[in-house]
């Protein structure tokens, strides 16, 4: 099991390049499922998470291709035959964006068999809302030993509205919506980049689809799709994950290759601790302004802090001086990485669903496990600034969501390097 090896105390500087967003690609890749023709998808990122989705499709008797290096991360999809229309469990154990095939595969074939989707032990991610919302439209649904088995002659229209804002609900029912019969209206959506990401592309397919990136959407059903070609958006959480790593270990730092409207939120919140920002139209500079300051966050949904920035916001909290609270509204069990940063000298308490950070405390190298996907992000960025080599272990949650993380870190001075298992591995 790999494990990386960090050393801190430098400085980041120079430029470093986003991948293509990870949380966009997944859904867009389902939405393949939608038309015989193919679709085509750049700017898709070489993370675990891709491979997975691409072995499920494949799985589902779909052709992928997926090219990298020269072919600049382009991924080729062609759903014309789906003769085994399952999301297998041993497939899907490991990736919670599992449920997003569902709604597409009902809507194309009229019976889709989905395994409860696995992924990070982050708290709930209840897919009664995707439930609730297909059996709106038409859809029969069962669920028996661990799969959700769906089947309907033709979804219908309808009116939902969301109990809660959820982006895998809302991007699953809309799938759904864009082959089914007259005109959905969706209130309470997700607002998220991803969101309108997934929504371009369905269009570009065909899809009528109106209000997407606000809270109602409205979809007129059509009868088929065709192929398209499409680009990923850029990833917002690794590029704000690369901010706050320029703005941790007091460096200069460029993310090239952003969307900075994406990052608003973050980059104010930044501001607030000190850190000196320059936006530009695809780039967001950040460098030290001299002594961090605290400043309190609350996650919220999109256009509000993100949740999977929090770790990582929690990381920087650290070394701020002051009190920081950080209070975590979208899933409970979202401080697993509170006690790894304990272990490496923080100062954190706990009480419900807020953390309370006291700095600045000196960080020092530690053995340490990652428990999820951003809380791995957070313990390298603690590692960056702690005095002495951190080992973390699992970095294989790392794997799933980021681009060659350790690689770009160290192409700005990180001293990081990954460490194989004993058959040496990568």
């Amino acid at each position: 099991m790999d494990k990386f090896v960090v050393r801190g105390g430098n400085p980041l500087l120079g430029t470093i390049k986003v991948s293509g967003a990870k949380n966009s690609a997944l859904p867009c890749m389902a939405a393949a499922i939608l038309t015989e023709d193919e679709v085509i998808l750049e700017n898709i990122p070489q993370v675990q998470d891709i491979e997975t989705e691409r072995k499920l499709l494949t799985s589902m008797g779909a052709e992928v291709e997926l090219g990298y290096g020269r072919a600049q991360h382009r991924t080729h999809i062609k759903c014309a035959i789906l003769s085994d229309p399952v999301a297998k469990y041993e497939i899907v154990k490991t990736m919670r964006a599992s449920s997003l095939v569902l709604g597409p595969l009902i809507a194309r074939t009229g019976i889709a068999r989905v395994a409860m989707p696995g992924g990070c032990a982050i708290g709930g991610r209840p897919i009664d809302l995707h439930i609730n919302g297909l059996e709106a439209m038409g859809a029969t649904i069962t669920q028996d030993h661990g799969y959700l088995e769906a089947r309907a002659d033709r979804l219908k229209g309808a009116h939902i509205v969301f109990d809660k804002i959820t982006v895998t609900g809302t991007e699953d029912l809309l799938m759904a919506a864009t082959l089914a019969e007259g005109e959905s209206v969706f209130e309470n959506c997700a607002r998220e980049p991803e969101v309108t990401d997934l929504a371009a592309l369905l269009v570009a397919m065909g899809a009528k689809i109106e209000g997407a990136g606000t809270s109602t959407i409205r979809i007129q059903g059509v009868s088929k799709l065709h192929g398209a070609r499409h680009r990923i958006n850029p990833d917002r959480i690794e590029a704000g994950t690369f901010l706050i790593a320029g703005a941790i270990t007091g460096g200069d730092l460029n993310v090239d290759c952003c969307e900075p409207k994406h990052l608003a939120a973050l980059i104010s919140k930044l501001e607030q601790c000190g850190v000196k920002i320059d936006v530009g139209a695809d780039h967001v500079r950040v460098r030290s302004g001299g002594e961090l300051k605290a400043a309190d966050i609350t996650t919220e949904e999109y256009p509000g802090f993100p949740t999977d920035m929090q770790a990582q916001y929690m990381a920087l909290a650290t070394q701020s001086e002051g009190t920081s609270t950080v209070i975590e509204n979208i899933f409970e069990n979202r401080f697993m990485h509170v006690q790894e940063l304990i272990r490496m000298g923080a100062n954190i308490t706990i009480s419900g669903r807020a953390a309370t950070v006291r700095g600045k405390t000196p960080l020092q190298s530690a053995a340490v496990m990652c428990s999820d996907l951003r809380a791995s992000a957070s313990l390298v960025l603690a590692a960056l600034v702690a005095d002495g080599e951190t080992i973390l272990d699992r970095v294989y949650h790392l794997d799933r969501g980021y681009e060659h993380f350790e690689e770009k870190l160290r192409g700005v001075g990180a001293q990081i390097r990954r460490m194989g298992d004993v058959f040496g591995k990568r």
